[in-house]
Formats: C-alpha cells, structure tokens, sequence
C-alpha cells in the first residue's frame, strides 16, 4: 500500500504543479499588456505652440458659403479650357479621355448648380473645433428618432483621397433611420459623425511637415472625447482605413469595434509566397477560399501589373506633391480630370475600356462634380496630395499597421472591385479578433458612395454581432 501510495504521489503531484504552472502561466500572459500604438501629442498650427496656450474647445456651428464671384471665377477659367485631342480608340487607357471630358465640362459649365448642391451639403449639420492647432471640420448627424430601450451607436466615419465627407450622405440615413430602409427592425441605430482628414475639404490644412495617419487618429479621438464620448465604433475605407486602423492600436478601450472595407498589407515573407504559389491549385491548403482564388488570380496581373498601372498618382503624390499641386489648383478642368478619372476605374477595373469611362453608370454627374467642388472651393488638392507624402515618406510599407495588432472587434466587407483583395487568413495578421467577414456582392473603392446599403448592411450586421458578445 505505502509503495503504491508513493507511485501515486510520484504522479499526480507533478500533474498538479505542472496544471498550477500551466495556470499561472496563462494568468501572466493574460496580463501582458498588449502593443499599443502611442498616442503622442502635436502642434499643427502656424507657428510655434505658445506655452500654456489653453485650446479654444468650442464646437463652432458651420454653413458651407457661396458667392457669385466664386462662381463667375469658376465659370472664367471652363471657358478657358484647353484640350488635347484624345489617340483614337483610346477610352480611359490613357487617363482621362478628353473628348468625354469636353462633356462633363459642359454640364459643369452650363447645367450643374453648385448653390443646389451647398443646399444639399447643408442639410446634415456642420461644425468646426480647433484640435492641435487647426480647425477640424465635421457632421454630426442624430437619429430623428430611437426606439425605447434601445441604445444610440456613435460611430466615426473616415473618408479618404481623392473623396471627401459628401461621400457619406447616402449611407447616413440608412444608419440613422435604418428600420425606415427595411435595415432591420431598429435594434441597431447610430448616430453619424463624419470628419473631413485635415488638409481635404473644410479642415484646415496643416501648417507644420510630418502631419500622417497616426497624428490624425489621435486628433479624432480627441474629437470623439470632446464631442462626450467615451466609447464609439469607427469605420473607414482608403486612408479612412489606415486612420481608423491606428485609433483601434492607438485607444483600444476606446474603440467598441473598427470596420473597414480595404485592409492595407505588404505581400512579404516566405509563408505568404507559399500560399500565393499554391492557393491557385490548393486554395483549402493555404487558407484561401474559393472566392478569394477568383479575385487573386491571376496574381501578377492582378498584384502587380493592375496596382503599377493604378498608382502613378501615388509616387508623384509621395514625392513632389506641390508641383502637379500647383497646376490642379489653378485649372479646374485638369481637377476634375485627375479626381474624376480615379472614380473611373477605382470603381470598376473594366471600366477602363469605355470612352466614358463608365462614370455615369455608378454615380451621376451632380454627385460627382459635387466632390471635385468640395476640393476646388477649399483650395484643398495641394495640402490633400501632401498626405502620401506624409505618410509613405516615414513608413513607406504602412508597416504601422502590421507592427500593432488590432484587438478590439474588427468587421471586413470586401468588394470584389477593390484596387486589391485581402483574404482573411491574411487579414488576421493585423486583426486578431475578426467577427465579421464579408465577400460584397458587388460595388468598388467608394463604397460609401456607391453601395451604400450594401456598406450600411454589413456595418448593421458586425454592430450587431459586436453588441452580442
């Protein structure tokens, strides 16, 4: 008995240290503190920052202006126009085919009616508060109505380039009033708040170099805090991703839950060429789905010679911004040119091949025109271009993004005409905590702009799983 006692003890006390170390182990690990991304501080105003200078934190009420000397200016420089004949059968290969252009400057010149469209971008409120320095313009719009017991969702919405706020003001409705548009049944509501990046639009550009993703992630969470809140969804595509990506690193207790529609990662290492060597053959082996072979391959076309073909305007924007700067912010023409032409084949790849470049098939021209105004009004295209040069000239690989996981709830929609497709066992090196993944049906880059029920739907649908965990 005593000998059998001892072959017990011999086994199960080292069972029972090895369970309490396994246990504490788990415990210290739980408490690693995880990498966050710094919060910093900045100055972005003119000038040095004066010592002891207290912020005016006022939130400022807004109105977009107009005048007729604006739009006489305007009207002056599309009958100045110069045109160069476009090379037969060219369509938008080229760029911008300028017999087409020659039409979307008529109507510019002779149908559009900006102070309509002011009348519209007036509709949702505006307003301005000085952050760090500049004046952070933004929307804020508020469910008319919420149903009893349920809880209002703040959620930041972050456009990117060469888009603007505008880009939202289809999708906030569907948020705000989402039982009105069959939404479901008004479990989920939000409220919206839609700030323009500083340097587009109505903020104020920065007046000091350096200005990235990151400075303007921790300027909208002082925007969220200083609007009251404490906790708030954050969703974006294009630069709005990289924003809202560093405000989920940056103050993750912060943020309930981060949904994007383009992910932004570096094809690197040996594990990631393996699987894009074989995911075409054994997608199932690689983590690939069926659908993602369908939008990966062929991959060089689609990786490299689609994305080289697409992004000239980056490299000149990440180098000598203020150069072709200057020239877009004296001629509107070659601004709507260069903006509307991204609206193009962003937005479907095939559109490359229409002499008209398929834009009136996804937006009309009011819509569009209404953004390239937006930048043309606010003199705003230099200090926009500035932003790769900002950002790519620091971390040319966006490698901030794959440095510092996102913890907190992530939701993905992505559509199948994005610049490029990101799978989700790739997506997963940066969002540790993916609830929702979605292959869109269909729609490109603006997804805001072009789909957005379908953007709204998704955005319902990651909120909801979120709000149930």
């Amino acid at each position: 008995r005593s000998f059998q006692y001892s072959q017990k003890n011999a086994v199960l006390v080292p069972a029972a240290a090895l369970g309490v170390g396994g246990m504490v182990v788990c415990w210290l690990m739980s408490r690693r503190k995880v990498k966050r991304l710094e919060v910093g501080d900045g100055w972005w105003g003119s000038g040095e920052r004066a010592l002891r200078e207290k912020e005016d934190e006022r939130i400022r009420p807004f109105r977009i202006e107009i005048s007729d000397k604006e739009i006489e200016d305007l009207h002056r420089r599309l009958d100045q126009a110069r045109y160069a004949p476009p090379l037969e059968g060219a369509a938008f290969h080229y760029g911008f085919n300028s017999d087409y252009l020659q039409k979307v400057v008529a109507y510019w010149r002779n149908q559009f009616d900006w102070r309509k469209q002011v009348e519209i971008l007036n509709k949702y409120p505006h307003f301005h508060t000085t952050i760090e320095g500049i004046d952070i313009h933004f929307i804020h719009v508020k469910p008319p109505y919420v149903p009893h017991g349920r809880a209002v969702q703040p959620i930041l919405m972050v456009h990117g380039w060469p888009g603007s706020f505008y880009e939202f003001y289809k999708i906030i409705p569907l948020l705000t009033e989402p039982a009105r548009y069959g939404l479901g049944d008004g479990d989920v509501v939000f409220e919206v708040i839609c700030p323009s990046i500083p340097g587009y639009g109505f903020s104020e550009a920065p007046h000091q170099k350096g200005f990235d993703t990151r400075a303007t992630a921790r300027i909208f969470h002082k925007l969220m805090k200083r609007l009251g809140f404490k906790e708030y969804y954050v969703q974006g595509g294009d630069w709005g991703s990289s924003i809202t990506t560093n405000m989920a690193q940056m103050l993750p207790e912060s943020v309930k839950g981060v949904h994007v529609n383009l992910v932004f990662i570096t094809i690197r290492g040996f594990k990631k060429l393996i699987q894009v060597m074989l995911g075409a053959y054994v997608p199932w082996l690689v983590g690939f789905t069926r659908e993602d072979v369908r939008r990966m391959y062929p991959f060089m076309q689609k990786n490299v010679y689609d994305i080289l073909r697409e992004s000239g305007y980056l490299h000149i924007q990440a180098t000598k911004p203020d150069t072709a700067g200057c020239g877009l912010n004296d001629s509107p023409v070659g601004l709507a040119a260069y903006i509307l032409e991204k609206f193009s084949t962003w937005t479907d790849k095939s559109f490359l091949h229409r002499d008209d470049g398929g834009l009136e098939r996804k937006y009309s021209l009011d819509e569009l025109l209404t953004n390239v105004m937006i930048y043309w009004v606010t003199s705003s295209i230099v200090s926009s271009m500035r932003y790769y040069k900002e950002n790519l000239s620091r971390d040319p690989a966006l490698s901030d993004n794959t440095r510092f996981g996102v913890y907190v709830p992530a939701g993905i929609a992505a559509f199948p005409e994005e610049i490029t497709h990101v799978p989700r066992c790739w997506a997963k090196t940066i969002f540790k905590n993916i609830v929702s993944y979605s292959y869109m049906p269909r729609g490109g880059h603006f997804a805001a702009f072009e789909e957005p029920k379908l953007l709204a739907q998704d955005i319902i649908h990651f909120v909801r799983r979120v709000e149930q965990l």
